[in-house]
């Protein structure tokens, strides 16, 4: 079970979609970027933050299973959670959920830590530390 899942709502724009309203496939994998951006947010650790303090997430793997299509104008939840978290590689899990509650598609998305030289490296303790826990926990032991 994730320790914390994070949502994230927004309208399907029209340029999203193709010319029978239907949300394009590549769609997707962009909200599962937005979905993590606002996860890592979340965790007062968004990806300027990390970028400044050396860490560097490429995406070595993407997968995305589509259910049933979203469409124009819907609202559309992307839910984040972290599904597996190693000292040099985390994968992010993702559903995207239709406003009547529905699955449009579920994926992941894994990453390899690296510093900015493209060297692999581990992630912070910190870091580590910080995701077992929910992000407002982790928020308040930042500002004692």
């Amino acid at each position: 079970m994730p320790v914390y899942v994070h949502e994230t709502s927004f309208r399907v724009r029209y340029a999203e979609t193709d010319q029978m309203g239907i949300v394009h496939h590549t769609a997707y994998i962009v909200w599962f970027e937005e979905g993590r951006s606002d996860f890592l947010r979340a965790y007062n650790m968004p990806y300027s933050r990390m970028e400044r303090e050396g860490i560097v997430l490429p995406v070595t793997e993407c997968y995305a299973r589509y259910v049933s299509p979203a469409r124009y104008d819907e609202v559309v939840t992307v839910r984040t959670w972290i599904q597996e978290f190693k000292s040099r590689k985390i994968v992010f899990a993702y559903e995207v959920i239709g406003q009547d509650g529905r699955l449009c598609a579920e994926g992941y998305t894994a990453h390899i830590c690296i510093d900015p030289e493209g060297r692999v490296q581990r992630f912070p303790k910190t870091l580590r530390e910080a995701a077992q826990h929910p992000p407002h926990e982790v928020n308040q032991h930042e500002r004692a």
